[in-house]
């Protein structure tokens, strides 16, 4: 068994991490509510986004334009959007795993990395970084989202990559966070019309041009809400870790001050025996 001085050392380590511990989950409540409140108010914009451009362009017809055509290039833009930080339960692992377990040949991906964590990881694996947008998710601005947008468009008209991904943490609730792919470029167009409704869809001004100005803003836009999804993601799954680690150390403290107990009663045990052995010796 150990000392009593080892377990009470032990004990006054475990009681100082949990201090921390709770420390950290009420700064992630708290930042918890404020993006949890962007994320609830945003997602009902991006999927009427999402669901619109798709719908519109099924009605378009046959257009020529780079962003919709398929791409002689095989390589693979995809942004992954991870965090900075860790403590985290499985938050930033589950996106790494949700790429490198699909079936893309590693060698056609160039990862543009929105977090350091995901960078990292990739980095180590060995695959191809783009641009490091890291420090664009301490706090998620439109512009940032934009500047993304106009790299990877840049990447897609240019022939570098033929396919535009983002891979992120969808926020359903405060528990429930799913890592999430989706695909931006080119977009997966339905036809799901029936033959009275199959009308071409007019574009003023000319199609091209209206493409021109569509697709940009679709593209910025549901990148910004991932990122505003990853976020609140981020800081619900943090919460839930600290949460875990805090009652983990509650159980251990209630062992180790268990054990102190045994060896304090053992210890004046002992002495007892010995104070005893002793005056019977005199005797």
């Amino acid at each position: 068994m150990a000392s009593m001085r080892d377990i009470k050392r032990r004990k006054s380590s475990v009681q100082s991490t949990q201090q921390i511990t709770k420390a950290m989950k009420l700064v992630s409540t708290v930042k918890l509510q404020r993006a949890k409140g962007r994320a609830e108010k945003s997602k009902t914009y991006f999927n009427c986004m999402y669901d619109t451009v798709v719908s519109m362009l099924s009605k378009a017809g046959d257009i020529n334009h780079p962003y919709l055509k398929p791409s002689v290039s095989a390589r693979k833009a995809v942004i992954v959007i991870t965090a900075n930080r860790g403590l985290a339960g499985g938050y930033n692992s589950n996106i790494v795993k949700l790429v490198r377990d699909n079936d893309w040949n590693k060698e056609d991906l160039i990862i543009y990395p929105v977090g350091s964590k995901g960078r990292d990881a990739f980095a180590r694996m060995g695959y191809e970084l783009g641009e490091d947008y890291s420090a664009a998710i301490e706090e998620p601005i439109y512009a940032d989202a934009m500047k993304i947008s106009n790299q990877v468009l840049e990447d897609f008209a240019t022939g570098r990559v033929g396919e535009i991904y983002v891979v992120y943490t969808g926020f359903k609730n405060t528990v429930t966070h799913t890592p999430t792919l989706l695909k931006l470029l080119p977009v997966k167009i339905e036809d799901k019309r029936s033959e009275e409704d199959k009308a071409v869809l007019d574009f003023e001004p000319e199609t091209e041009d209206a493409v021109d100005l569509i697709i940009p803003k679709y593209i910025t836009s549901l990148i910004y809400g991932a990122m505003i999804e990853s976020v609140a993601s981020e800081n619900g799954a943090r919460m839930q870790a600290m949460d875990s680690a805090t009652s983990n150390a509650d159980e251990m403290i209630g062992k180790l001050s268990l054990l102190y107990n045994r060896a304090r009663q053992s210890s004046i045990t002992q002495e007892l025996t010995e104070i005893i052995a002793g005056a019977e010796a005199i005797s």
